[in-house]
């Protein structure tokens, strides 16, 4: 469904180039093919950096307080704008249009099988960029595409559970890695609610608002109504479903997770939402949220954490609800 989606806003876009084109050699007379050209595609870019730049500003109405040490200049700033825009035309025009993939099996590989869940509005070539990495590191790792795209996040469970039983027997291995970016991160928390940990050794989350985003206001579907996050001036409250699973999770089952988050995320707002207490945060800056998959240091760190979970088997976590669960779910002060 993606795929095709993101194939149609490509022929569009490439009929507004035509179009424009047009439009400059007849309307405007300008007679050089290559300036009109130029012109034409530079215009159909602008409107794509206008996007991302008004998710940049959107995330400022929302966004958690900025720690000291993590403050960053112009260039910086610019920077991150240009690595994150970069990151969005790379998956919406070309890794998930056309590099989707559901297995992915490197020469002698090592350690634990991975599975890669991916966000909102994206599918499995989301991860073309990680894969690769992660072929090179000898890991082999398997994806899943969700639909219905602007389904109910409870309604993806049984696809990753058929997902983990067929790694499971195509494996050998009775344990599984997941790794989600954004909405996949409570996806996978989602799957554990209904399936417990038996076959998890390790959840991976990349920019995941285990708190839930602002942002998510602007987004179509019931699974960004489960995403909310409702500011008010001085805090905010998670939605009923965010909390209704922070309440049905055992304290000890967040030990299971490494949650890895920017500082610059420009679509969890606030931030802090990706912090998971009782998890193992890292965080880092000056990255935007679409370009956490695509960074060679957040790829790096991916890879260090599933050879750690690799070469560590832990028991079961039976899931339950506790007071110290609703209270992680309780409301993020913003700043």
């Amino acid at each position: 469904m993606i795929a095709r989606i993101t194939r149609l806003i490509l022929l569009v876009q490439l009929l507004v180039t035509a179009g424009i084109y047009f439009l400059l050699k007849k309307a405007f007379g300008i007679d050089n093919p290559g300036v009109a050209l130029a012109a034409s595609i530079g215009s159909v870019l602008l409107i794509r950096m206008f996007i991302t730049f008004n998710n940049f500003v959107l995330a400022r109405r929302y966004r958690s307080e900025l720690p000291l040490h993590f403050r960053i200049g112009w260039w910086q700033a610019c920077r991150l704008f240009l690595t994150e825009f970069k990151a969005t035309m790379t998956s919406s025009s070309w890794t998930m249009p056309f590099r989707t993939f559901t297995r992915r099996n490197p020469h002698d590989p090592e350690g634990l099988p991975v599975l890669l869940i991916h966000g909102y509005g994206c599918n499995s070539g989301y991860w073309h960029s990680m894969s690769k990495a992660l072929v090179q590191a000898k890991i082999v790792h398997y994806a899943v595409d969700m639909e219905p795209v602007i389904g109910g996040i409870d309604e993806y469970v049984p696809i990753i559970h058929e997902a983990i039983e067929r790694i499971s027997n195509e494996t050998g291995h009775d344990k599984v890695i997941l790794v989600g970016h954004s909405m996949g991160g409570l996806v996978a928390r989602a799957y554990l609610r209904v399936h417990g940990s038996e076959r998890i050794a390790k959840v991976i989350t990349l920019g995941t608002p285990h708190h839930g985003t602002g942002l998510a206001h602007f987004g179509v579907g019931l699974n960004t109504q489960q995403m909310r996050w409702t500011a008010t001036e001085q805090e905010g409250l998670a939605s009923d479903w965010l909390r209704d699973l922070a309440a049905s999770e055992g304290a000890d089952i967040y030990r299971l997770f490494v949650s890895i988050y920017s500082h610059h995320d420009n679509i969890i707002s606030p931030q802090r939402s990706s912090h998971l207490a009782g998890a193992k945060n890292i965080e880092f800056h000056a990255i935007g949220h679409v370009a956490l998959g695509l960074d060679p240091v957040i790829q790096a760190q991916v890879i260090r954490e599933i050879r750690r979970a690799s070469r560590v088997r832990k028991p079961p976590i039976k899931m339950r609800a506790t007071k110290e669960a609703v209270r992680n779910a309780s409301p993020l002060k913003i700043v």
